[in-house]
C-alpha cells in the first residue's frame, strides 16, 4: 500500500462514515479517487479492493440501493459506513482491572499477538486514560509463541484459510505433508498444538509444532468454516498424557550434575544395565524418566559428546537425526547477507502502510481525549518515532471530506511540541477489536487464571466480562487459542523471593548453573519476579558476580535469608519485561545464522543487528557474556541455528558436533 492508496483510504473511509444516505460510485470516483480515465474495469476493481481493505480495518462498508419507480427509473447504489456498528463500546476499567488488563496485554512476548494486544490496549485508552498503575510484584509472567509457524498458523486460522506444511509423525517418524483447516491453537504439556481437520487423513487431527519440519504455507484462495463452539482448551484437556519411560543414557564421569540429579546411576553388569553394549571406559550409566521423546532428545543434543542414548531406539534415532541436521547445516557454506545500517528492535517485521493506517485510526481518537501531549510522548505510546509520527499527522492533515474545504479537513497541529486536534470527523472512537486483538487480551487475561493472587481477586473476571460484551463476536472467537499454565511449580521458592523483595532482604542461595555445569552459593539481592511460559525466574544483584543476573526458580537447591538488608542502590534493569540476558562490556558479538523456524531466537537473545535471508531465515548479530555453552547451543536445535563469527567459536561447534556424532557411529 502507497502513501498515496493509504491517503485515498482514510478519505474514503471519513467520507463513508459522514454521509447519512450513502454515496454513489460515481461521486466517490470523482470526489474520491478524482479519476477520469474512463476505464470503468480498473476503477471496480480498485474500489472492491478498498472495500476489503476497510472490512480488514474494522469498518463494513454497507451498501443501500434505491429501486426505481419504472423500467425508465433504473435502481441506483449507494455506499456508507454505520457510525455505531463499527466502534468500540465504551470500557470502563477501575485501577484494579487496569493492572490486570496491563499483565493480560504483556503477555505475548513477541510475535503478531504482541503487536495485536498492544494495538487492543491503545483502543481502550483512547476512549480514556490510563490509570496509573503499578505491576504488582512477582506477577509478570509472558508467553513465548512457537516461532514463525505459531504466527502463520494464527493467521490462516483467524482468516480461515487452510495450511501446507511439512510434518514429522509422532506414530511412525515419517516425514509427510500436511493439508490443515486450522481450528484452534493451545499449549499442553509445554508443547504448542495444532488442532484441525486433516484433509489427507478426513478426520481432525492434533500436530504439535515443534514436529513441523518446513515453513507453513497459508492457502489464501481456498477458505473454509471451523465447527461452531469449539474451545481447544477443552479439547486439549482430553489429550492423556504421555506415560512415564525410562532411557539409557551413557553420561561422562563427573558431568552433566542436572540430568544426574533426577536419574538413577545403573550398575554396568546385572539385571538393571539394560540391553545395550557396555558404556564406554570414562562413562557411567544412567536411567531417565521421560515422558516425550523430542524434548529428551533435544536436552540429549545439547549435551554433544558428553552423553548418549543408548535405548529406546528412537530416542536415539531423534538425538542423531538433530546432530546430524546441525553438522548439515554447520557445513553449508555461508550465505551472502547484509545488515541495515540501523540498529534492530524486537521485532524483525518492517512496518508496512497498513500499520500505518491502523495507528491513524488510533491516532485520531487518541488525540482528542488526550489533547495537548508532547509528540514524544504520543511517539513513545505508540512505539514509533517522533519522525514517524510527525508523518502520520502530515497526512492526517490532508486528509477529510470530499471537496477539501477548510472546514472538512482535520484540524491538528502542534505548538512547542504539544499536539491539539480540533476537528474529528467522526473517527473521535475507536474502531471495534479485531479477532486477532480480540484473542490476544481475552486469552491473556484467561491465562492469568493460573495465578492464584489474580484468580482470587474481582479484577480478573469482571475485566474479562467486560471485554467480552466489547469484543462482541469477535471475542467469541478467542476460544480458538489457548496460552500455556503460569503457575510456578515450585511455590515455596516463589514465596521466598517474594517475601525477600518486599522486605527487601538478602537471600543465600544454593544454585546450579547448566551452562557452568556446576553448584554454587551466592548470595543475592532479589528484585523482580517474572516468567516465560511455566518457567519462572527472578532478577536479583548477585554480590558474587558483582552484576545483575537472572535464575531460574527450578534450579534453586536451597534458599534462605542470610540475615543481611539488601543493598539500597541497586535497582532492576529498565522496562518490561524483564531480560535474560544483561549486556556488559566485555560481552563477544557472535554472528549467528538462523533458520526460517530458528528466527525467533533472535528475539529471545536480543540480537543487536539481523540481516534478512531469502529462504526467511536470518543472519543475527548476538551479544553473549559467555560463549563456551554456544557449542551446546547450536546441537539443541538441530540444525536451526549456526554460528558464522568469530571463526574460532565456529569451528568449535563443529567439533563438538563432529564429536557428538562420533559417538553414534557416524
Amino acid at each position: 500500500m502507497s502513501v498515496s492508496r493509504t491517503e485515498r483510504l482514510l478519505n474514503l473511509l471519513i467520507a463513508l462514515l459522514n454521509t447519512k444516505y450513502g454515496l454513489r460510485r460515481a461521486e466517490l470516483r470523482v470526489k474520491v479517487y478524482h479519476d477520469t480515465s474512463g476505464n470503468d474495469v480498473a476503477f471496480g476493481r480498485m474500489f472492491e479492493r478498498d472495500k476489503n481493505d476497510l472490512r480488514q480495518f474494522g469498518f463494513d462498508v454497507e451498501t443501500v440501493t434505491d429501486h426505481g419507480w419504472s423500467e425508465d427509473d433504473p435502481a441506483t447504489t449507494r455506499y456508507r459506513i454505520g457510525k455505531e456498528s463499527n466502534r468500540l463500546p465504551d470500557v470502563q476499567l477501575s485501577p484494579g482491572e487496569w493492572t490486570v488488563l496491563l499483565l493480560a496485554s504483556q503477555l505475548w512476548e513477541r510475535a503478531a499477538l504482541g503487536t495485536a494486544a498492544a494495538n487492543a490496549l491503545r483502543k481502550l485508552q483512547a476512549s480514556g486514560t490510563l490509570s496509573d498503575v503499578e505491576l504488582p510484584v512477582g506477577v509478570q509472567p509472558r508467553i513465548r509463541p512457537a516461532g514463525q509457524a505459531f504466527d502463520d498458523v494464527v493467521a490462516a486460522m483467524h482468516a480461515q484459510h487452510p495450511v501446507s506444511f511439512r510434518y514429522l509423525a509422532g506414530t511412525t517418524g515419517k516425514e509427510e505433508q500436511r493439508t490443515v483447516e486450522p481450528w484452534g491453537l493451545g499449549s499442553r504439556f509445554g508443547q504448542w498444538y495444532l488442532t484441525g481437520y486433516d484433509r489427507s487423513r478426513h478426520a481432525p487431527r492434533h500436530f504439535r509444532l515443534s514436529r513441523f519440519t518446513g515453513a507453513v504455507t497459508i492457502l489464501d484462495k481456498e477458505t473454509y468454516s471451523p465447527p461452531a463452539d469449539f474451545n481447544i482448551r477443552e479439547e486439549l484437556d482430553r489429550l492423556p498424557e504421555l506415560p512415564l519411560r525410562t532411557a539409557v543414557v551413557d553420561v561422562r564421569k563427573g558431568r552433566l550434575l542436572g540430568l544426574r540429579r533426577r536419574a538413577n546411576l545403573v550398575p554396568v553388569f546385572g539385571p538393571e544395565a539394560g540391553t545395550a553394549e557396555t558404556p564406554d571406559d570414562g562413562d557411567e550409566r544412567l536411567h531417565v524418566q521421560f515422558r516425550d521423546t523430542e524434548v529428551l532428545a533435544e536436552e540429549l543434543a545439547s549435551y554433544g559428546p558428553d552423553a548418549v542414548a543408548r535405548e529406546p531406539e528412537e530416542l536415539v534415532t531423534a538425538v542423531r537425526h538433530r546432530l546430524r541436521k546441525a553438522g548439515a547445516v554447520s557445513a553449508a557454506p555461508v550465505p551472502d547477507y547484509r545488515f541495515d545500517e540501523t540498529p534492530r528492535g524486537r521485532s524483525v517485521r518492517k512496518r508496512t502502510s497498513e500499520d500505518q493506517l491502523k495507528r491513524m485510526l488510533q491516532l485520531v481518537p487518541f488525540l482528542v481525549h488526550n489533547q495537548g501531549l508532547h509528540i514524544h510522548d504520543v511517539a513513545a505510546r505508540f512505539g514509533i518515532t517522533p519522525e514517524e509520527l510527525e508523518s502520520d499527522l502530515r497526512i492526517l492533515i490532508c486528509s477529510g471530506l470530499p471537496e477539501g474545504y477548510p472546514d472538512d479537513l482535520l484540524d491538528i497541529h502542534w505548538e512547542e511540541g504539544h499536539v491539539y486536534i480540533t476537528q474529528d470527523l467522526d473517527l473521535t472512537r475507536p474502531v471495534r477489536f479485531t479477532v486477532d486483538e480480540a484473542c490476544a487480551l481475552l486469552t491473556g487475561l484467561e491465562t492469568l487464571n493460573g495465578l492464584p493472587e489474580l484468580a482470587e481477586g474481582g479484577a480478573l473476571e469482571s475485566v474479562t466480562l467486560k471485554l467480552m460484551a466489547a469484543a462482541g463476536q469477535e471475542g467469541l472467537r478467542a476460544a480458538s487459542l489457548a496460552g500455556p499454565e503460569v503457575g510456578p511449580a515450585d511455590s515455596a521458592v516463589l514465596d521466598a523471593v517474594r517475601v525477600a523483595i518486599r522486605d527487601r532482604s538478602q537471600l543465600r542461595l544454593v544454585y546450579f548453573s547448566t551452562q557452568r555445569d556446576q553448584v554454587s552459593e551466592r548470595d543475592v539481592d532479589p528484585l523482580r519476579l517474572y516468567s516465560l511460559d511455566n518457567t519462572w525466574y527472578f532478577e536479583a544483584y548477585c554480590h558474587s558476580a558483582q552484576g545483575l543476573r537472572n535464575f531460574r526458580l527450578d534450579r534453586v537447591q536451597e534458599i534462605a535469608p542470610n540475615g543481611r538488608p539488601a543493598s539500597t542502590q541497586v535497582r532492576p534493569e529498565e522496562g518490561f519485561p524483564a531480560k535474560l540476558f544483561t549486556p556488559n562490556d566485555d560481552d563477544t558479538t557472535v554472528l549467528v545464522q538462523l533458520t526460517r523456524q530458528g528466527a525467533g531466537l533472535a528475539d529471545d537473545y536480543y540480537a543487536e543487528r539481523a540481516a534478512p535471508l531469502p529462504d526467511g531465515g536470518l543472519v543475527a548479530e548476538i551479544r553473549f557474556g559467555s560463549t563456551t555453552w554456544l557449542p551446546m547451543f547450536v546441537t539443541q536445535h538441530g540444525g536451526a541455528a549456526r554460528i558464522l563469527e568469530p571463526l574460532e567459536l565456529a569451528a568449535a561447534a563443529r567439533s563438538w558436533i563432529e564429536a557428538a556424532l562420533a559417538r553414534y557411529g557416524d
